[in-house]
């Protein structure tokens, strides 16, 4: 498939609705850093008592825009509940979605850019990260011009429950999965799940991922959805596959009825 122009994305008007929605579900909106007049924000809501504690990111490349419309249309719909502290970095790539360009404007993959970094968008996020408890899950949103249906990353490095087939089986009912047995040049550990090399010393160039694998978690999922297909459906997929993933963590954390800190990498 040909890549596909992403529709005009406004950065300063959707991390708006963003701060207007988080404030009003009870989030604490943080300014943790300003790419030209573009900010960079993070959304964090600690859940009274022991919670599982989820972390979600879009916005990495910004000719993809549907993972942030999915954390704003969750956050809008009151999905993030007392259920868990959660924690989103929902625009990690202004300039990029202004652009609808894969890079940032200095021409830089943000997504390639956490273990020599150089981007200040990288810089600022790192440092925000380094201030945060472990996270017992991370979800990193993305969507692949490549690709002919859905699929996703694990990263699960101490084998803890996995998700992926959960997963994988919600968003059927609205989006097919990626049938290909190799995709994005890796071959595929099942249909629509590659697990990569997650041993962060044997990775030159490491994306957010990775980056989370080695220092704040021990499970992780890249989602991606087909960004050739409609913007609507790539949304409802996103949100139905962030809602299993989280439900599930919740669901298999609450029958130990404890939440140890997650055990570091």
């Amino acid at each position: 498939m040909p890549p596909v122009k992403a529709a005009p994305f406004d950065s300063a008007e959707v991390a708006t609705r963003f701060s207007t929605a988080g404030r009003a579900a009870g989030f604490r909106v943080e300014l943790y850093g300003k790419i030209d007049a573009y900010p960079l924000i993070a959304l964090t809501k600690r859940a009274p008592g022991l919670r599982p504690r989820i972390y979600l990111s879009a916005g990495m490349h910004g000719d993809e825009p549907a993972p942030p419309l999915t954390l704003l249309k969750l956050l809008e719909t009151g999905f993030f509940d007392d259920r868990a502290t959660w924690f989103i970095c929902p625009i990690l790539n202004p300039t990029g979605l202004v652009r609808g360009t894969r890079e940032n404007a200095s021409g830089h993959d943000l997504n390639r850019d956490f273990l020599d970094v150089r981007s200040q968008e990288t810089q600022a996020h790192i440092a925000w990260l380094q201030r945060q408890p472990p996270f017992h899950l991370t979800l990193c949103i993305h969507e692949d011009w490549e690709s002919t249906g859905y699929y996703l990353y694990e990263l699960n490095p101490h084998q803890r429950p996995s998700l992926a087939d959960s997963i994988l089986t919600s968003v059927r009912a609205c989006c097919p999965i990626d049938q290909a047995p190799v995709i994005d040049g890796r071959t595929t550990a099942a249909t629509g799940i590659i697990r990569p090399i997650d041993d962060p010393l044997l990775r030159e160039m490491w994306p957010e991922a990775i980056y989370l694998r080695a220092h704040h978690t021990t499970i992780s999922y890249t989602l991606e959805s087909p960004s050739a297909f409609p913007l609507a459906q790539r949304i409802t997929a996103h949100r139905t596959t962030i809602e299993t993933a989280t439900k599930r963590l919740i669901h298999d954390l609450s029958k130990t009825c404890a939440y140890p800190p997650p055990s570091q990498p």
